[in-house]
């Protein structure tokens, strides 16, 4: 069954409050999370501060992260511990002891580092009834550009193989992710959608309306924006040698500043049920829980206000909105997985940016719920058989 959940969002503190540490802000912020109906929290390490040097993991912080499982064990809260963080929130905490022109891909010191901690992190909470498993990093093709963390595709790709893999050894049998932004899925930059869709337990996929630009092209009520969801999963499985390969919606919300007449609330549900359209959706997780206090003055205007709740746990209508979309798939009351029997062929060598999506959405536009093949894939006849995929479609060059 399709899991709920949320990105966790400190409410007083942002995650800053690995350092500002108060385990009762934390349990009422847990608490209205699990009354949400949500499942579990993804959480986000400061690599910072749980790595201060190659060699040393921080103590302090593996106690916190210890306490943090506890209170989500009391409030039955399965917690998902992203690592590699890096890029968050429009920040990149870069441990200071990273060499300047050093990738934290290739270099293999830094690499060997970063295997230290998650076997440090395994060893503390791996066992833990609570810990659900390892996403490696949030976002780390942002952190690429042409002058710092400079990678090939390759090295890339053997990288996320070689990270997930140690995840495996030191926390075995567990639900290890690495979570991509759109950018590897939608153009031609670093990791490879054969590999993020192929390595891990499940593929997560963030779908932002604007980040992507659906918002822009297809305008507030357009179904490219509230379907994006829908394609960027349905991509991902496209891409998966194995069909019945799970999906994860890991990251998808919309700010205050995107959109003037769309109805937040609106939004979610829409792009939520979206979602639940898709088979093999192993979770739908929203960004983020809580508003970032106002105290706090470095982040850019959006980040403020992407909350379910408020800073003081007021349940604002956007979660409300959520919560009767949870209520409503436990309780029998939504429709299941819609069939596909239709499917657009992605031809080799093409890029599936939003061009390529425009077929996809005015598809349903039509009516249909539409599936995406592979051109390598689109004469074999077992394959489209499992995915009940009966009539092909060729986009029109």
């Amino acid at each position: 069954m399709t899991r709920f959940g949320v990105n966790y969002v400190p409410s007083k503190n942002w995650w800053h409050s690995w350092v500002e540490w108060n385990e009762a802000e934390i349990t009422e912020d847990l608490q209205a999370i699990a009354d949400l109906g949500c499942d579990h929290v993804r959480i986000h390490c400061l690599w910072t501060l749980f790595q201060p040097d190659p060699r040393a993991v921080s103590r302090t912080m593996l106690t916190r992260l210890e306490q943090l499982l506890d209170i989500a064990e009391n409030e039955g809260l399965d917690v998902i511990v992203t690592v590699l963080n890096g890029w968050l929130s429009g920040f990149d905490f870069r441990p200071a002891w990273i060499p300047e022109k050093a990738s934290i891909f290739g270099d293999q010191e830094v690499v060997a580092a970063e295997k230290l901690l998650f076997t440090a992190i395994a060893e503390r909470v791996g066992a833990h009834p609570r810990f659900l498993g390892f996403d490696v990093a949030n976002e780390p093709s942002v952190l690429i550009t042409e002058t710092k963390n400079v990678t090939s595709r390759t090295e890339a790709d053997a990288w996320a193989r070689d990270i997930l893999s140690h995840c495996e050894e030191v926390a075995p049998g567990k639900f290890h992710t690495i979570g991509m932004d759109h950018v590897p899925w939608l153009s031609e930059r670093a990791f490879s959608r054969d590999v993020l869709a192929e390595t891990g337990s499940a593929t997560p996929l963030h779908a932002w309306i604007f980040f992507t630009g659906a918002l822009e092209r297809y305008g507030e009520f357009g179904t490219g924006t509230l379907h994006l969801t829908e394609y960027m999963l349905e991509l991902a499985k496209a891409y998966s040698p194995e069909p019945t390969r799970q999906v994860w919606l890991q990251e998808f919300g919309i700010a205050n500043q995107w959109a003037k007449d769309l109805e937040h609330d609106d939004f979610a549900e829409k792009a939520a049920l979206s979602a639940l359209s898709v088979d093999g959706l192993w979770g739908i997780t929203w960004w983020c829980s809580h508003d970032i206090d106002r105290k706090l003055g470095a982040f850019v205007e959006l980040e403020y206000d992407l909350g379910l709740f408020t800073t003081d746990n007021q349940l604002k209508p956007t979660g409300q909105r959520l919560k009767s979309v949870i209520e409503s798939f436990k309780q029998g009351r939504l429709s299941g997985p819609a069939e596909r029997t239709v499917a657009i062929v992605l031809p080799e060598g093409q890029t599936p940016g939003l061009d390529f999506a425009d077929t996809f959405f005015a598809l349903i536009d039509d009516g249909k719920k539409p599936a995406i093949v592979l051109e390598g894939n689109a004469l074999n006849h077992d394959y489209l058989k499992v995915r009940g995929i009966e009539t092909l479609v060729r986009v029109a060059e």
